[in-house]
């Protein structure tokens, strides 16, 4: 069971790029949970708490596809380099700021939208290269629920370390120490042997390569109704995480050191569930497990969200993290598999867009909401809107799978009809 678990190891330079990024994701997690609790304790306010994902995530929405464009005409590597250095600079920034007492929130939201264009070119190199990184192309799946996984364990490890860090060190520390942590991922980066980059001539225009990917996302409804099911998803669920602080503050009535526990719980959910996607058999139905995963999701956080228990809360917490987990991990394996290896960079960048785009949107609504019509009513409601987007897309992807069967199975009286000849 643990060779099929982590069979994508076999790979020395995805092994390399797993132990870098997870030392930078834990740094990154922390600054995340950082940054948030800075914004609350400033404002105390859920509509300013949405207005600081707005700010990170929101250029990655707009750029996405220009950095889809910039990872397949050019090498994705040396993208991926120039990206990891730059978040460096940006957490270096951040804490050098903090440090000096500058904390303005509007600084800090500057900040964020630094960052966010940073990752607009920074995702589809970084999620492109992964397919580069693995030798035996069949381990993909394990790698990207590997990926997942170190995520989610980084989201396990980053908030309650920050949490501790924050209560007796301060924010400024929690900044240092993800600016440290890219040193750890760069150096994984050079020591990677990658084969060459193979210069493609290309005369077309930066517009036309974006028309093709739309073009192509038309043309291959199985990806793009994932991408709209993770695009509600993120939109209507996913920021539930924005009014984590309010729990944490108003509701259990505790500080810092709590909201890194929640964040830490939730953690906890989605570790588990990519471990159990990485130790899923080659073949199996993703978009049934994506369906189930959505329906369990949003019972998480119909359960949580009026539980003043805090134990009680932490299991929902943790349910909430192992349905949420699939959103990203899933949608993206759907993507890297069926995807046409000359347009995976523009895919991926509309997968990008789609959560991050989404997102910040939501986080923005879901903080006006929350202010007319409470926290915890607003929460619950997010449940229900994962229950009902399950609801919606369990047609089409049933359909989707069924496509793909029939695709598979042509291909194999082709197959057949060749070897008669």
């Amino acid at each position: 069971m643990a060779i099929q678990t982590f069979r994508a190891f076999s790979s020395r330079n995805y092994r390399l790029y797993f132990l870098g990024q997870s030392v930078s994701l834990v740094g990154t997690w922390m600054q995340r949970t950082a940054v948030t609790w800075v914004v609350y304790m400033l404002t105390h306010s859920p509509l300013m708490l949405g207005l600081s994902v707005f700010a990170t995530q929101f250029p990655s929405f707009l750029l996405s596809l220009f950095g889809g464009v910039i990872s397949d005409r050019y090498d994705r590597f040396k993208v991926l380099l120039f990206t990891q250095f730059m978040s460096l600079i940006q957490a270096v920034i951040l804490a050098g700021l903090v440090l000096w007492g500058v904390t303005n929130v509007w600084v800090i939201l500057g900040l964020g939208v630094m960052l966010g264009i940073i990752n607009a070119f920074d995702v589809p190199a970084r999620q492109s290269l992964v397919y580069e990184m693995v030798d035996d192309k069949s381990h993909l799946p394990n790698a990207l629920a590997l990926n997942s996984s170190m995520v989610n364990l980084a989201r396990l490890i980053g908030p309650t370390v920050s949490g501790v860090v924050l209560q007796w060190y301060g924010a400024a520390t929690c900044f240092g120490i993800n600016a440290l942590s890219f040193v750890a991922v760069l150096s994984s980066l050079m020591l990677m042997r990658l084969p060459p980059h193979m210069v493609r001539p290309n005369k077309k225009k930066v517009l036309q390569d974006l028309v093709e990917g739309v073009v192509y996302l038309k043309r291959t409804p199985a990806i793009g109704t994932i991408i709209l099911m993770l695009a509600s998803v993120s939109l209507l669920v996913l920021p539930f995480n924005t009014l984590l602080p309010i729990y944490a503050k108003v509701i259990f009535e505790g500080n810092a050191a709590t909201f890194g526990y929640i964040n830490s719980f939730i953690g906890l959910g989605a570790i588990s569930g990519t471990f159990f996607l990485a130790s899923l058999k080659p073949g199996v139905n993703l978009r049934r497990i994506l369906l189930i995963n959505t329906c369990v999701f949003g019972i998480g956080l119909v359960s949580f969200a009026y539980c003043r228990y805090f134990p009680a809360a932490m299991f929902f917490a943790v349910l909430s993290g192992f349905g949420m987990m699939s959103q990203t991990t899933i949608c993206n394996t759907i993507i890297q598999t069926g995807a046409d290896k000359m347009m995976r960079g523009r895919v991926i960048s509309f997968f990008a867009m789609a959560f991050f785009g989404m997102m910040p949107l939501g986080s923005l609504l879901i903080g006006a909401v929350s202010q007319w019509m409470g926290t915890q009513a607003t929460l619950f409601a997010e449940g229900v809107a994962a229950l009902l987007i399950a609801a919606i897309f369990a047609p089409f992807l049933k359909k989707s799978r069924l496509d793909e069967e029939e695709r598979r199975e042509l291909l194999k009286e082709e197959v057949e009809e060749m070897r008669v000849v």
